[in-house]
């Protein structure tokens, strides 16, 4: 007979409590005997938090410093350049965005991720991923992985997520999740930390549109709108390779640097000073947004969005309240001529709906839900006897 004694692994007690002191400030009161561990992978192209173009990282970096400051141990997969608080692992030291080839690109993530969520299943309670690609190398790990979508929905991509059921999906939006039937997901919406965006009463008499130059971003129909509004245009972005030929045929013949006026890729000083000023931020798309985070940093300054429906865009935007969800050009134009919207509401719709805290709390939640059900029986935390 040998005396063995179970210890109860790293990770949530079975008998935990925590309670919501605030619904807008979430505290956990009690972590039980441990802190949870959580490993965040990013991909190794973009630094987290991205210094321009990067909704992905951007919600890594919120989320990772949202949930230290409710106790949570985190762990960052990324670049070597990454400077979000927390801890940060890689392989690959430098930012690489674009890529140099599609190929190359692959090719590096398979590396990049499979390495990530073999480290993260030694040291880590939970791993959370946030691409399509790693998901099948979820077989590599035993502890519960939680997958965020981040994509419009590809019929391909629903096929991956059905075959690996073990993974706990999460959706960024309403519309996003009632697109995959077949799949049971909890939807969370992105948060920002409200604290870095400059709130200001007083607009300047522009509009600004941010976000990829692309077609279904719609530049183009921003453009028109700001020219039938009568009031000038400040664009920011980044203009992809593949979007090139569109950025020099569709916008930059209408760059005059007066009415229209193109600033580039904006880090966050810039966003600041773009959208805390700006009467109303445009998002003109012409597709199906999974989420559209630039419509909250703009909402975040006091900034109302002028947008086109479509996606998730009618949960985003409280139509009249934080802006105005308009079908089309000529109905955005005039709704920049005829109405006003008061920024300290629309700072508020942010803080009540989209802050890092309540997305950080939601996704803590998820996580607790996960280790309960994989934590041990607590009658085998004592001295058991086995032969």
């Amino acid at each position: 007979m040998q005396n063995v004694r179970i210890r109860q692994r790293r990770g949530i007690c079975r008998n935990q409590h925590f309670f919501i002191s605030d619904a807008s400030n979430p505290v956990i009161a009690c972590f039980g005997e441990f802190a949870v561990r959580v490993g965040l992978i990013a991909s190794p192209f973009i630094s987290v938090p991205p210094p321009g173009y990067g909704g992905t990282e951007l919600f890594i970096a919120n989320l990772a410093e949202a949930l230290k400051r409710l106790g949570v141990d985190v762990v960052v997969y990324t670049n070597g350049e990454s400077r979000v608080h927390a801890e940060v692992r890689w392989l690959y030291a430098r930012h690489e965005w674009p890529l140099s080839s599609e190929l190359a690109g692959a090719t590096k993530e398979v590396d990049h991720l499979s390495w990530a969520i073999d480290d993260a299943d030694k040291i880590c309670d939970v791993i959370h991923v946030n691409s399509a690609l790693a998901v099948p190398l979820s077989r590599l790990a035993r502890k519960p992985v939680v997958c965020t979508l981040h994509h419009p929905y590809e019929d391909s991509l629903a096929a991956l997520y059905e075959q690996h059921e073990r993974v706990n999906y999460v959706s960024i939006s309403a519309h996003q999740a009632s697109c995959h039937a077949n799949l049971q997901m909890q939807v969370i919406h992105h948060g920002l930390t409200t604290q870095r965006y400059r709130f200001s009463e007083k607009k300047q008499p522009y509009l600004c549109f941010l976000g990829r130059i692309c077609p279904i971003k719609g530049t183009h129909h921003a453009i028109e709108i700001a020219k039938r509004a009568g009031m000038p245009l400040k664009i920011a972005g980044e203009v992809q390779p593949i979007f090139r030929k569109y950025f020099e045929t569709e916008i930059r013949p209408h760059v005059d640097g007066r009415n229209v006026e193109f600033v580039g890729e904006a880090d966050l000083a810039l966003k600041n000073d773009l959208l805390s000023n700006a009467t109303a931020m445009l998002f003109p798309i012409g597709w199906d947004e999974p989420f559209g985070l630039a419509m909250v940093e703009a909402m975040a300054c006091g900034t109302p969005v002028i947008a086109f429906p479509g996606g998730a865009v009618e949960e985003i935007v409280k139509d009249g309240i934080s802006g105005r969800v308009c079908r089309n050009v000529s109905e955005a134009a005039e709704t920049l001529k005829q109405e006003q919207f008061e920024p300290r509401v629309v700072r508020q719709w942010v803080e009540q709906n989209f802050s890092a805290e309540v997305m950080a709390w939601r996704y803590y939640q998820l996580y607790a839900e996960l280790l309960e059900q994989t934590a041990p029986d607590p009658n085998l935390d004592t001295e058991e006897t086995a032969a």
